[in-house]
């Protein structure tokens, strides 16, 4: 479906981003009068464009704040484990035929326009910077619980009572890089690119701005920190069960002899 570009509607334009779950069903979307796929591109608002991720994460263009939380309203059955509180990022676009495309030292993005190739390629990098954003908390909250961990094992050699709990929030966190390496696949590069390679040096301007390479990479290492981390408590807590069991094997084997001992001093004397 053809779709002109917003500059038509107004020179100044406001990107929303929201983060609203795990998941969004996008089912039926895409027939559903869809400007464009991968991501789908709807027609919202009066004269706005809605651009939503499988991930859970949307970004609306050119939209009243009372259009953004009626469009927001209408998907909320389509989101699993949504989030509380959502997670928002804006960005201002602003939309000249003599203006250098760039993202000024505000933070403002300069256009020549704004189609649909664009907002989708917009929308990647701030629907990657959320879910970034996001996922960072929760590693640097691991990462806290893990410290005085390693502290109590370097001074005393041994886990403590709520290892257990522990690990099983690490295991938590570490379905972090299945969805941020599976689903959102910040990574890779964004489809739209295949189709419109003209618009390479804007993805890289906003990849620039997020940070997105720079923060994937590093979300990437604390990951695999975690990961070894997981594993090694992992391992402590089975030698510890092992141990344990030992130890009641060797009471038992005690306890028999014991038990035998006490028998034949009782016939000895009957």
């Amino acid at each position: 479906m053809a779709d002109e570009p917003l500059a038509t509607v107004r020179s100044d334009v406001k990107a929303t981003a929201v983060l609203l779950g795990e998941r969004l069903d996008t089912h039926g979307m895409e027939r559903a009068g869809a400007l464009a796929a991968w991501p789908i591109v709807i027609p919202a608002g009066a004269a706005g464009r809605a651009v939503v991720f499988r991930y859970g994460a949307v970004v609306l263009f050119a939209m009243s704040p009372a259009e953004e939380a009626a469009f927001l309203d209408g998907i909320a059955a389509r989101i699993a484990e949504p989030l509380v509180p959502q997670q928002r990022d804006t960005l201002r676009i602003v939309i000249g035929r003599d203006v250098d495309e760039q993202i000024d030292a505000s933070g403002v993005l300069l256009l020549r326009e704004l189609n649909v190739e664009h907002m989708q390629l917009i929308a990647e990098a701030l629907a990657k910077s959320l879910v970034l954003a996001h996922y960072e908390v929760a590693v640097s909250a691991a990462f806290d619980s893990i410290e005085p961990l390693a502290a109590r094992l370097k001074h005393r050699g041994r886990t403590t009572p709520r290892s257990e709990t522990l690990l099983r929030h690490l295991g938590d966190v570490l379905l972090t890089q299945q969805h941020v390496v599976g689903r959102v696949a910040i990574a890779e590069r964004p489809d739209v690119l295949w189709d419109h390679p003209r618009l390479e040096r804007l993805n890289a301007r906003l990849e620039d701005w997020y940070e997105l390479v720079d923060r994937d990479r590093a979300l990437d290492r604390k990951l695999e920190v975690i990961s070894r981390t997981a594993e090694t408590l992992n391992d402590l807590l089975s030698h510890r069960r092992s141990l344990r069991v030992e130890w009641y094997i060797v009471l038992l084997i005690v306890f028999e002899i014991f038990l035998t001992l006490y028998q034949m001093v009782s016939g000895s004397h009957s």
